[in-house]
């Protein structure tokens, strides 16, 4: 039967959508590999539109995404097809997807339902990274661990222990010996830090960013819970699964053990982000965890990129040591294979760089169609340099969030501590903004108010030094107004602002751009339904930042991009540089500590190509400066081609070396043409 919004699915995409969907019935599970650029959002899209059609109920669809903007697109998509079947009886959508959002919103969404069923409580505040990281020190500092007598690992080493043991489920001491070796004496000493560290989120009712998935894991431990929750939702689709980790894995396979009615998609090829604790073993293993196996859905026409720069990608991921067997294929076939570029050094490679791109503008592409990647942050420094001096803009990806900048986590403590305060953190940072509040004074208070049952009556009933005066008073009126919540939401945040705008004039000298901020911020907060729900949600997927991008273009000017590979995930352009393709930078020399390792580096490379949709370059350096080298005049380490493309494959690939011969020759005052053959003498010594 002709279903016309189906027509435009290829064969593959037309199997995953279709797949077990005899009404509103769950089917049993199902795994769709997805290559780059095979137009997975659009497929899952139409899955979700599909299942809309006929009859599912949007309330018991559950729909996961590693972004709240990807949930978003993909409600907008699916509702845009289901008008386009249903018409004026769509009205189905109106309430969009209620249940689509990442794992960690989701997570804090039951929490608060289940809280009475698992001993928490339901008004629990958020910390992001940074608010987490600060607590940590808290205790760390009051365990005496800041005063040892070697080193002990900072707050931020601190987190990122205890979070990757908490999302890999490994234990510690496997965790200290594969991933921080340089902390392994300190196995006792960091134990009992989470401990504490656990037990103070549980005394200001807090959760961090780990808890929303570890919290979610232990609550479907008791099959009762997991039933419930399982039986809320007919249908279940995961996509990116292959970033998950244990604990996400563990979440699906207990809300539906049989496999009824879930559906995942990934692409094991493009697993990177094994330092968040994501394993490739949750996608390779997905089709076995369940009896009969899940079915199985390969999506590999390629819609982006040219048929030589797939070819060249197929090569490089074809030897990986384990992975689901595909061949990305497309019908935009091209001439022009990939080229292997050849340069001095890295500051050959920022010129070379420099000048395609201008070349490429030149030519009718647009800076925003060309793209530079890099394995780590550090590796374009030398290009920024370059590009600063011949006036080219470009944005680097990977700044700040919103949430990081100063002003704003300023304005959000307050409404923080204002919704929970006992969250020391918050309080903590809010206290210090009163002229003449040190950290003894702010402890102080957090402290008499921490085991009071009316702890902002406590605040506003305690004694405060004489200079603070003024502004002290004004907090507490602040605190006050907005504890009782007689502004109403979203004007307690404008309530807020004033309060924090004196603040901002005196401590930034680019208020009125921070203010900007503010403004902003506030627009935001008028799109959410409380205030518990915007702290939450704003916590969980923050916007890009204003004031903390210093020279960023508007956006209507043309712009440069650069970006690490892990950013550039899920992106695409016209053109893309690949710097430092060559081994100790890709993979990297801190990669290789074992064949996973190795691996996840291989599946970055891969990533990287098929970000390419017309031309893709790759530039070898032949030598590095180091910074303890570089003083001691021109020493270098020489570098060779990445071991990701050996010699075997090298036939996908055009070989360039820049400058080209005659430009080095003429940039050192030499006549073209051959000098001295001195193959011809080598080979004669001999004879």
């Amino acid at each position: 039967m002709a279903v016309p919004y189906l027509e435009k699915l290829n064969p593959e995409q037309r199997r995953a959508v279709e797949h077990g969907i005899t009404g509103a019935h769950p089917s049993g599970p199902l795994l769709v590999i997805a290559g780059a650029g095979s137009g997975k959002t659009n497929t899952l899209a139409h899955r979700v539109a599909h299942l809309l059609v006929h009859g599912a109920d949007p309330h018991r669809i559950l729909l996961m995404t590693f972004s709240r903007r990807a949930a978003a697109d993909l409600g907008r998509r699916a509702e845009r097809i289901c008008a386009q079947v249903l018409g004026e009886h769509a009205g189905i959508m109106a309430a969009g997807l209620p249940w689509a959002g990442t794992f960690h919103s989701i997570g804090a969404r039951l929490l608060r339902e289940y809280a009475g069923q698992i001993g928490i409580q339901p008004d629990f505040s958020i910390h992001d990274r940074e608010d987490a990281a600060d607590l940590m020190n808290l205790v760390r500092h009051e365990l005496g661990f800041s005063k040892t007598e070697s080193r002990f690992p900072t707050k931020a080493t601190c987190l990122e222990i205890y979070s990757r043991a908490v999302n890999s489920g490994e234990a510690l001491a496997d965790v200290l010996r594969d991933v921080f070796p340089w902390c392994t004496r300190w196995e006792t000493e960091l134990r009992a830090l989470f401990a504490a560290y656990v037990e103070a989120k549980q005394a200001q009712s807090v959760l961090d960013y780990d808890d929303l998935l570890l919290y979610w894991a232990q609550m479907q431990a008791d099959p009762g819970i997991a039933e419930h929750v399982g039986s809320r939702f007919d249908h279940v689709l995961v996509d990116e699964y292959q970033d998950t980790n244990r604990l996400q894995a563990t979440i699906l396979l207990t809300m539906k053990p049989s496999g009824r009615g879930l559906t995942v998609v990934g692409d094991d090829a493009q697993s990177i982000y094994a330092f968040r604790a994501a394993t490739v073993r949750n996608i390779l293993d997905f089709p076995a965890a369940f009896d009969p196996p899940a079915d199985v859905v390969t999506l590999d026409r390629n819609y982006r990129s040219t048929q030589p720069l797939l070819e060249a990608a197929n090569a490089v991921i074809g030897l990986a040591k384990e992975r689901f067997t595909k061949t990305l294929w497309t019908d935009r076939q091209s001439a022009q294979r990939p080229e292997l570029v050849t340069v001095r050094d890295e500051m050959e490679q920022a010129r070379f760089v420099a000048t395609r791109v201008l070349e490429n503008r030149e030519m009718g592409a647009t800076l925003k169609q060309q793209a530079v990647l890099f394995r780590t942050a550090s590796h374009s420094a030398m290009l920024e340099v370059e590009l600063t001096r011949r006036r080219i803009p470009f944005v680097k990806f990977g700044g700040l969030k919103f949430l990081d900048s100063a002003h704003v986590k300023d304005l959000l403590a307050l409404l923080r501590f204002a919704q929970n305060p006992r969250d020391v953190v918050a309080g903590f940072r809010v206290m210090l903004l009163v002229p003449g509040a040190g950290p003894s004074t702010a402890r102080r208070v957090l402290d008499g108010m921490a085991d009071q049952p009316r702890p902002i009556h406590a605040l506003a009933n305690m004694p405060v030094p004489p200079r603070l005066g003024e502004e002290w008073r004004r907090l507490v009126e602040v605190m006050t107004e907005l504890h009782g919540g007689k502004a109403g939401w979203p004007a307690e945040i404008d309530l807020a602002r004033r309060w924090y705008e004196p603040i901002l004039e005196r401590v930034h000298e680019d208020a009125p751009t921070r203010l900007a901020d503010l403004l902003q911020l506030e627009q935001i907060a008028a799109g959410y339904p409380s205030r518990e729900r915007f702290l939450t949600e704003l916590t969980l997927d923050p916007p890009d930042a204003t004031s903390d991008q210093s020279g960023v273009p508007h956006l209507d000017e043309d712009y440069l991009i650069l970006s690490t590979i892990h950013s550039a995930k899920g992106q695409e352009w016209r053109s893309v540089y690949l710097l430092n393709a060559v081994d100790g930078c890709m993979p990297s020399d801190l990669g290789t500590g074992c064949e996973a390792d190795i691996e996840e580096e291989r599946r970055l490379l891969y990533v990287a190509m098929t970000r390419a949709k017309d031309s893709l370059h790759l530039v070898l350096p032949q030598r590095f400066f180091t910074h303890s080298q570089r003083a001691q005049g021109d020493r270098h380490v020489y570098a060779s081609r990445t071991r990701f493309i050996p010699r075997e494959i090298l036939d996908h690939f055009e070989f360039v070396s820049w400058p080209g011969a005659a430009a080095a020759a003429a940039a050192a005052g030499l006549r073209s043409g051959m000098r001295v053959d001195v193959a011809a003498q080598m080979r004669g010594m001999w004879r």
